[in-house]
């Protein structure tokens, strides 16, 4: 059996998966906010929950935000900010009495997708996660890249096309100005949106007036996609992938599927391009499964 937990900013999620993928217990609760010893004392209880459920011991693999570093071992560049500077996955294997395997939530994903989701079969996978903020993963032959540093995918802090750009430099939280993540999070659109027409709207909401035909819902959708594929076509250059999954809130816009492959066959360094495009099969259990498949099979 294989558990996998998906640490979130709001929620904890675990899931105990059989040998062949199959679900056989799930458990969630809410992400203890700033304590980072009831954070492990929750991921603790969630795994001992499952196991007493199932009736038997698991491997454990943990979806996290941000990444472990090569040279400290300590957590870095988490939005769940008390865990920055500590050895999360020390600790948490201490509180667990064994070995535990950790990765970036949007390696997760892509793991996931890459095994038995949208993109299962495909040799080259590039997992991508728009929502608060924007990451990516890379998976070949059903294996994780994480890169000589613990980076790759990251290209949710590259530096957005000149191109792409209109408006004053959008500084991020990494210390960077223009990073893919200003310009292609949830929040971006929703404010492309405020400044282009005075209306406060959500991702989501902009979407649905899209899809009902008012243009300026429908223009700004057009913007955040011509972005969103200049964005990719730096990564399709670099990574020829077979397919490019989509995770995260702004993964729900459907239009975006539609628009996509035009604009990027415009935009990468081809004179065809049949990359396919999907949206994540497993939804937002996929960091959780791909946490779970951290595990040889």
């Amino acid at each position: 059996m294989r558990i996998g937990v998906d640490l979130g900013g709001t929620k904890i999620e675990a899931m105990a998966l059989g040998q062949d993928g199959q679900v056989l217990d799930r458990r969630r609760r809410p992400t203890p906010g700033g304590d980072y010893g009831a954070i492990l004392e929750a991921i603790r209880e969630l795994v001992l929950g499952l196991e007493a459920d199932v009736g038997e011991a698991g491997t454990i693999g943990v979806a996290m935000p941000g990444s472990l570093s090569p040279k400290t071992g300590l957590m870095r560049n988490a939005n769940t900010v008390v865990l920055n500077g500590k050895p999360f996955d020390r600790d948490l294997e201490k509180f667990l009495g064994r070995p535990v395997r950790m990765e970036n939530d949007a390696n997760c994903l892509t793991l996931s997708e890459a095994i038995d989701g949208a993109a299962a079969g495909e040799r080259c996978v590039f997992g991508i996660i728009l929502g608060t903020g924007v990451g990516g993963g890379l998976v070949v032959e059903r294996k994780l890249i994480s890169g000589h540093n613990k980076i790759a995918g990251e290209w949710g802090h590259n530096p957005l096309p000149s191109s792409a750009r209109q408006g004053p430099p959008r500084c991020c939280f990494c210390g960077k100005t223009d990073c893919v993540e200003t310009w292609l999070s949830g929040g971006a659109l929703a404010e492309e949106h405020r400044q282009r027409t005075g209306e406060t709207a959500s991702a989501e909401a902009i979407a649905e007036a899209a899809a009902r035909g008012a243009p300026q819902a429908r223009r700004t959708l057009e913007i955040y996609a011509d972005r969103l594929a200049q964005a990719l076509a730096l990564v399709v250059n670099i990574v020829d992938p077979d397919a490019i999954v989509f995770g995260g809130g702004v993964s729900n816009i459907a239009q975006l599927y539609d628009m996509l492959p035009a604009l990027l066959g415009r935009y990468a360094f081809s004179d065809v391009l049949t990359t396919r495009i999907a949206k994540a099969a497993h939804g937002d259990s996929s960091g959780v499964r791909g946490a779970a498949w951290l595990w040889p099979e």
